[in-house]
């Protein structure tokens, strides 16, 4: 891609920020620039985005939005190192046209800027046109990664804000944190190593490790949750709990899964409750990874036995997805039974047990309630 960030400036931060048909992200520039500022150039890219078939209105907007963000920029006086930068593109392809390819244009012409400035260790961070931020957001994110040179990504808070009274709303953005929280929460209980969560306004990343991994995906929903799927195997990942990321709460059909379809499905509850995968179900799956090791020193016909004290849903599952020519690949490229766990984790990755928990629920376990599972 041939655009540059403003090369008056060598930043050593990048806030990426997609905006399609966003008419209230002043908040979010106004919630940048009072945050307390770190030892490093700022620079927020904001990439006002539409597709092919985007609505007229939306078009409109985003070219609204443009304007105001590039008179903004030009009147900042004393910005304090933060330099704001829009960006429009229209008439996407219509196949990529989205939240994944808009953050991806934002983050690799990131990468190019750090390039041509030659900044080795460069910071992306990735937020929202929706959202506000603590205080600290870039001084804790920016201290991060300068103390730890082999930091590939930080992952941050996050908590949504609701606006004017509607009780409704505020109680299913609420379940919906608490369902986050709760699979997190049990992945990491169960021994899996990739256990935090994916959300694409509240994590940040080095442009090194950006690049090693392949960059952003194009996907037009769940484009975060892929990313940093690679980026944990890279390991070198820090949860900054202080860092406090604020979305709004709101319904949206832009993309197929997310915060915005998860609330309306709550909505849709007879009850208004919001259903989760059973704690039983990930149960399950910790007996499986609690003898991972043993599988590198047992061929098929030893192992049956550790087989036999499964749940037979998920013997099931692994048969279905060729457990033991994932197990032999494991042994014939691991020296060591370390290497083995960690090329076993490749395999049955987040997608796996996604597949799973979809394929167990709701026979043989049925699905329970967020308040059940978080008493």
């Amino acid at each position: 891609m041939d655009i540059l960030y403003p090369t008056a400036i060598a930043a050593d931060m990048v806030v990426v920020i997609p905006c399609y048909n966003e008419p209230e992200l002043t908040e979010t520039l106004d919630s940048l620039l009072a945050c307390d500022r770190p030892n490093a150039k700022v620079l927020v890219a904001v990439v006002c985005n539409a597709g092919e078939n985007a609505a007229e209105g939306g078009i409109l907007q985003n070219r609204i939005t443009y304007r105001q963000t590039l008179q903004r920029a030009r009147s900042l006086t004393d910005p304090g190192g933060i330099t704001l930068f829009p960006l429009l593109f229209e008439e996407l392809p219509r196949k990529h046209a989205g939240v994944g390819l808009a953050r991806k244009i934002g983050m690799d012409l990131a990468v190019h800027h750090f390039l041509h400035h030659e900044k080795k260790h460069g910071v992306i961070i990735s937020l929202d046109a929706d959202c506000t931020v603590s205080s600290n957001f870039l001084t804790a994110i920016w201290d991060a990664f300068s103390a730890n040179g082999k930091l590939n990504a930080t992952l941050h808070a996050f908590e949504h804000r609701v606006k004017g009274d509607d009780s409704r709303l505020e109680k299913a953005v609420r379940q919906y944190e608490s369902y986050l929280r709760y699979v997190s929460k049990m992945l990491q209980q169960i021994g899996f190593p990739f256990y935090w969560h994916t959300i694409g306004s509240a994590f940040a990343v080095s442009a090194d490790g950006y690049v090693k991994t392949g960059g952003m995906g194009r996907q037009q929903g769940g484009e975060d949750f892929y990313f940093l799927q690679k980026i944990f195997v890279r390991g070198n990942i820090m949860e900054l709990p202080d860092v406090v990321v604020y979305p709004l709460a709101r319904f949206s059909d832009r993309v197929p899964f997310g915060t915005g379809p998860a609330l309306q499905k709550i909505l849709e509850e007879p009850d208004g409750v919001l259903k989760v995968y059973s704690r039983r179900s990930f149960r399950e799956l910790s007996l499986l990874f609690a003898r991972i090791d043993q599988f590198f020193h047992l061929d098929e016909g030893r192992g049956a036995a550790i087989m036999d004290a499964l749940h037979p849903s998920l013997v099931a599952y692994l048969q279905e997805n060729d457990f033991w020519g994932m197990i032999a690949d494991c042994k014939q490229n691991s020296a060591t039974v370390h290497a083995f766990r960690k090329r076993f984790f490749h395999h049955f990755n987040a997608f796996r047990i996604i597949r799973y928990l979809n394929r167990v629920h709701p026979n043989p376990y049925p699905f329970e309630t967020i308040h059940e599972v978080m008493a």
